[in-house]
């Protein structure tokens, strides 16, 4: 039976323990007429209050011949999480999120976006197709660690070079299993997203650790800047011949020059696959540099955090915006929104996963799609003119805009769904055929 807790503030006692303990652990004996039998063994309770850290002393040591918890996740909430570690060893701070993508971990693992969080799957099994060098987003892992119910023990997939734990470990990225997550999913749900802290050290305090959430802040902090490139450069690859879905694509080349406020390569090959030679730019890069490129075409491409934090990044939109055709994603269609004097607030727990039902207003058309944000732009915040195309169907909120006037249109989803269905795609070619009739 599990203690009950004194909550650290005035928030209810029974939202800091489990509502559900996971199942004791099996051991193995013999049992009558020495059969092999089963039974379950005591186990420590794998959350409890920083406001009442012995209230699980005095359970019986109990010697398994298995990994024990030897890590920590303390919620700013005043909650603390036994797990188990995988990965890098430490102690990192972040804000954490839960995806209910059911596989793609790789993609979310080197998506940008993530930058400053911690992503807890809400699928209970994560690891066992591995990890291999064909999935990847980006060049690096960016996010802070990663949160998991059960961590496989064994990979089975064809295209698999190493493990989870062997990957996550080479690019010092913390990662904990072992936990509840059905629980902190729903806290998450109930509270929205909270600052955590992920440590492996003994050393320190419960009540260190929590005091280190609460003292990190990731609201208005620029996160762009730290996952954009250096340096201009030409992309040149296209979706794999083995990957290609789509046969209806562009006989003309157009231009197209792409902010990189954290842009995924799945974004790159697509546009490429359509036709379109493709100049990725950092984010600071003057909007009269790429003007002067003369390109039919600029994309604003998805990035972390907040949009408000970035003034720079919504001043170059609007000095590129009516002058050639342009295309938003995520962040870039948050920026969008401002440049054009609208609003963006932040969600309560965001959008993370690969099956959000998406309705396009103009045609009643409804896809599932890949999203990860925790901002959104309010539409009535929007000048006159401007269309809001999709909605989110889970709550109703902004999920694309155009502005004919301006030759613009943006999705606040990934089109290009790495991971997630393919859906949404076709925004690609309405981007091409934006930038072609622009020509005409």
């Amino acid at each position: 039976m599990l203690p009950q807790m004194r909550p650290l503030t005035s928030r209810p006692a029974v939202h800091a323990v489990h509502r559900r303990s996971s199942p004791a652990p099996l051991t193995v004996g013999l049992g009558q007429h020495g059969r092999v039998a089963l039974a379950r063994t005591t186990t420590p309770v794998v959350c409890r209050s920083v406001a009442n850290p012995t209230a699980n002393q005095g359970a019986p040591a109990v010697e398994r011949p298995w990994k024990l918890s030897d890590a920590r996740l303390v919620l700013e909430d005043g909650s603390v999480w036994n797990a188990k570690s995988f990965g890098a060893s430490g102690t990192q701070v972040g804000e954490v999120v839960f995806n209910t993508s059911l596989t793609g971990y790789q993609e979310i693992l080197t998506d940008p976006s993530y930058a400053g969080q911690f992503v807890l799957m809400t699928n209970p099994h994560i690891g066992n197709t591995g990890v291999n060098s064909g999935d990847e987003e980006s060049i690096k892992c960016f996010l802070g660690g990663l949160i998991i119910r059960s961590l496989s023990i064994c990979t089975s997939n064809w295209r698999c070079t190493e493990t989870l734990d062997e990957y996550l470990r080479k690019r010092n990225i913390m990662g904990i299993y072992d936990v509840d997550t059905r629980a902190i999913t729903r806290r998450l749900r109930e509270d929205g997203s909270l600052i955590g802290v992920l440590s492996t050290d003994q050393s320190l305090k419960d009540a260190e650790l929590l005091q280190m959430a609460k003292n990190w802040k990731i609201v208005g902090v620029d996160l762009i800047s730290d996952v954009s490139c250096d340096a201009p450069y030409e992309w040149l690859d296209k979706t794999g011949s083995g990957w290609e879905f789509n046969d209806n694509q562009s006989s003309e080349t157009f231009h197209v020059v792409v902010y990189d406020f954290g842009v995924k390569h799945n974004i790159l090959r697509r546009l490429a696959s359509y036709g379109c030679k493709i100049t990725v730019v950092p984010a600071s890069w003057p909007a009269s540099d790429v003007l002067n490129l003369k390109p039919d075409g600029v994309l604003f491409s998805n990035g972390p955090g907040d949009p408000a934090a970035v003034p720079y990044a919504v001043k170059t939109v609007q000095e590129i915006v009516g002058k050639v055709p342009v295309f938003g994603i995520c962040m870039g269609h948050q920026l969008i929104g401002q440049a054009l004097g609208g609003k963006t607030f932040k969600m309560k727990f965001g959008h993370h996963g690969g099956n959000h039902p998406v309705r396009d207003n103009r045609t009643g058309r409804v896809d599932i799609s890949a999203q990860n944000h925790n901002y959104a732009v309010d539409p009535e915040s929007l000048p006159e003119g401007v269309q809001v195309t999709h909605i989110n169907l889970n709550d109703q909120s902004c999920a694309g805009l155009v502005f004919p006037k301006m030759k613009l249109m943006s999705l606040q989803y990934h089109p290009e769904s790495s991971p997630g269905p393919h859906d949404s795609d076709l925004a690609f070619g309405e981007f091409v055929e934006l930038m072609k009739n622009n020509r005409l």
